[in-house]
């Protein structure tokens, strides 16, 4: 790529990255969203997180886990237990990786 493309493709990508991340601005009056759209956003932050950590604690190299010796097993069944007593989100974290951690290095599961 010569130099002058890659000048046009980064102002290209500044100029499109700059619409989208501001495309709200835009609009002098708020745009009405469909009431389906509003419920779907609501459940949207849930949906992503869970098509990100449950393939990783139920997938290995892309095959599913066939034996209990995963050290994320035992790490995501305390997390979730510590969360159903106490919400939030340091605790869990903190459960979790100190399960994790010690089963992973210690043991090597």
């Amino acid at each position: 790529m010569s130099f002058w493309e890659s000048v046009v493709t980064i102002l290209g990508l500044g100029v499109i990255t700059a619409l989208t991340r501001g495309f709200f601005l835009l609009p002098r009056r708020e745009i009405p969203l469909p009431g389906w759209l509003q419920r779907g956003l609501k459940v949207a932050p849930l949906a992503a997180l869970f098509a990100i950590i449950v393939p990783e604690v139920l997938l290995s190299q892309g095959e599913l886990i066939h034996t209990w010796r995963d050290a994320r097993w035992p790490a995501v069944v305390l997390a979730t237990a510590w969360y159903a007593w106490r919400p939030g989100v340091l605790g869990p974290l903190v459960v979790g990786l100190s399960v994790f951690l010690p089963l992973r290095l210690v043991l090597g599961w």
